[in-house]
């Protein structure tokens, strides 16, 4: 059996890994280098992809055949993607529920396409290192991708010649890298990982040997490539003002701002000051600039400190405190930015941080010993990638005393009569799972359910993300006859199986929530601040609900009932009966049309004196009820026939 690699595909890099005796190591190309670019240069129709450190040398000089940055792109509708990230050098595509597609030298190629390309390269260079073939590999994703974008990353890779194993969360797998497993047993983790397109925010705990992730918060978009164009877009700005041309109108300038920008950044992590120098942007002008540190700090401190929000919230999700946590981790490239390091440590209350500047040390008065560690130990960039190799070990047999268990970032459940959000999954839960409920018909002689499959923390479905929609046939029968077992099933790659059986004959249907195009993707940051923001409207809009089918199943059946004993009724009696429907009706009236709600509280109060109203009713109608029946056996005499 081949040997299982771990892949980081990253945003800005990618990386391929192995362990060798016991020893992860990151896989060098045959120019040494172990960072391959996330770069594809599309030379010419039907022409071979160059891909990596030779595509991102193109890419100055082509920009708009050479793509970049495409995982941001990867399983989401073209709805989904807001105008400023379509502004890339290549052509992007996409307009309502159909895919992205990037079209070049007349061929519309997909997201997932393009990374199968950067999948090959390693793929190559993993065959040259180890001098044998790899067909199989572990693929690392941001843990807030959702199910189409980890599909999307599944068939990447198996376009790119690949049996993909496992997809293993970015954060939980470089805990592995960390070596979080030699620390005591209830540790708990902090892993702050800023990439090139993605953040996430987990919680993990050590338990038995075993990883479990408490909480997890992030944003897919949000990275290194954020920092980039707002440093872009300042030089841009710049070069205007220095008597320059507009370069956001010419591409090919652009690009080299981009890749000047990006490493401007890089250097001032460890320079206090870099010269910016972009020669001959025209034949009569050149650009000279000197970006101090601070000057970068000021230009993006208000993007990196939009990272603290989804900290905080991924501690009150696991229900800690900084000082509850033992170390802080931090991973991805843009993490060695002194300013990242700096806020990361002051969120966390990290008992000790000092920074490198040059020559000196800063940070020798260090915060009183009660906060986490912040541990700077692991390569950011290669963290994640050895991880995953470490992942690969497990599954090969290599590790026999390790696990590593994520959790889904958001509820799962499926809508209910009246639009109601059913959740049967709660977010946080520990996956691979498996979870169900029976339910039941609301409708006579209903011959079918629609399985409706939502994803989100609103109580309402409309206000929550739809993975898809399948239906299960059964015989009509009276409502609250049938019954309908619903089974949610996470695998290990975080991929959900929705199963509904009908439990009297057993027919079955299961779904795999597959496709990029029935999924909606959406920022799952802005669905949890909504649903905090929401959570009292939330709240009363379900109330109403709930009391507004009960009050008119209360109404029907009222009604339904007096229409039968109409000429046995007192006529004061009767009245008090009309009276108390029409008080439920009178407040069921007040429904505001826009938000579809009105006040709970009234209408349970009306509801509960037509129940208290009705009971005479009611109790007539058992009597009549009774009295049939005994008839029916014959305990009874048969009533006397009417005059």
């Amino acid at each position: 059996m081949s040997k299982i690699v771990g892949i980081d595909l990253g945003t800005t890099n990618s990386l391929v890994a192995t362990v060798d005796a016991g020893i992860p190591f990151v896989i060098a190309d045959a120019e040494g280098q172990r960072l391959t670019p996330s770069v594809v240069h599309i030379p010419a129709a039907g022409a071979e992809p160059i891909v990596g450190h030779k595509a991102n040398r193109v890419r100055v000089l082509k920009p708009a055949e050479t793509v970049y940055s495409v995982k941001r792109f990867m399983g989401r509708r073209g709805a989904d993607i807001a105008r400023e990230e379509m502004l890339v050098t290549y052509p992007v595509r996409g307009e309502g529920t159909g895919q992205v597609s990037i079209d070049i030298h007349g061929r519309a190629w997909t997201p997932e396409e393009i990374s199968a390309e950067v999948l090959k390269k390693l793929k190559r260079d993993a065959e040259a290192a180890l001098g044998e073939a790899v067909t199989r590999a572990v693929i690392t994703v941001p843990a807030y991708f959702n199910d189409a974008q980890r599909n999307a990353t599944k068939k990447a890779g198996e376009l790119a010649g690949f049996t993909v194993e496992r997809i293993v969360n970015e954060p939980t797998a470089a805990a592995l890298a960390y070596g979080l497993d030699k620390l005591k047993e209830k540790s708990k983790i902090a892993v702050y990982d800023l990439g090139g397109g993605t953040f996430d925010l987990s919680i993990l705990e050590l338990n038995d040997g075993v990883f479990q992730v408490l909480s997890t918060n992030g944003n897919t978009r949000l990275g290194g490539d954020d920092l980039d164009k707002r440093l872009i877009d300042f030089l841009v700005e710049r070069i205007q003002a220095g008597g320059g041309p507009d370069a956001s109108a010419d591409n090919s300038m652009l690009s080299r701002i981009r890749e000047v920008a990006e490493q401007t950044k890089i250097r001032l992590s460890s320079e206090t000051a870099v010269e910016v120098q972009l020669p001959f942007l025209t034949p009569t002008f050149s650009f000279s600039h000197q970006l101090t540190r601070a000057d970068l700090e000021k230009l993006t401190r208000d993007i990196v400190e939009r990272t603290r929000a989804h900290c905080l919230r991924s501690l009150a999700d696991a229900k800690l405190e900084a000082k509850d946590l033992d170390q802080v981790i931090l991973v991805g490239g843009q993490t060695r930015m002194p300013l990242v390091r700096q806020l990361v440590s002051q969120w966390f209350e990290c008992a000790e941080f000092a920074e490198q500047r040059g020559d000196l040390r800063l940070g020798t008065e260090h915060h009183t010993a009660k906060g986490p560690q912040l541990n700077t130990s692991q390569n950011p960039d290669e963290a994640v990638a050895l991880g995953a190799a470490i992942q690969a070990e497990i599954l090969s047999g290599g590790f026999k005393n390790l696990l590593l268990l994520d959790v889904t970032p958001l509820s799962l459940g499926i809508e209910t009569f009246g639009g109601l959000m059913n959740v049967i999954i709660p977010r946080n839960t520990t996956i691979p799972v498996k979870a169900g409920e029976m339910f039941t018909t609301a409708v006579d002689n209903q011959k079918s359910m629609l399985i409706h499959v939502v994803q989100g923390e609103r109580e309402r479905v409309k206000d929550n993300w739809s993975l898809g929609r399948f239906e299960i046939e059964f015989e009509p029968a009276p409502k609250g006859v049938p019954r309908v077992g619903v089974q949610f099933e996470i695998d290990a790659n975080g991929i959900l199986h929705a199963l509904a059986r009908d439990v009297k004959t057993g027919h079955q249907k299961i779904v795999e929530m597959k496709s990029a195009v029935d999924v909606d993707d959406a920022d799952v940051q802005k669905m949890v601040e909504e649903s905090v923001e929401h959570a009292f409207d939330d709240l009363r809009a379900r109330q109403w609900i709930e009391a507004k089918i009960r009050a008119g199943e209360t109404i029907m059946a009222t009604r339904k009932t007096m229409a039968e004993y109409a000429s046995e009724l007192d006529p004061e009696y009767k009245g008090q009966l009309e009276a108390a429907l029409e008080e439920v009706e009178a407040v069921l009236s007040t429904e505001e049309p826009r938000t579809k709600t009105g006040d709970p509280k009234k209408l349970k109060e009306a509801t509960a004196k037509l129940d208290e109203v009705t009971k005479p009713l009611a109790d007539h109608a058992m009597d009549k009820a009774m009295e049939a029946m005994l008839r029916k056996r014959g305990m009874l005499p048969p009533e006397p026939p009417k005059a």
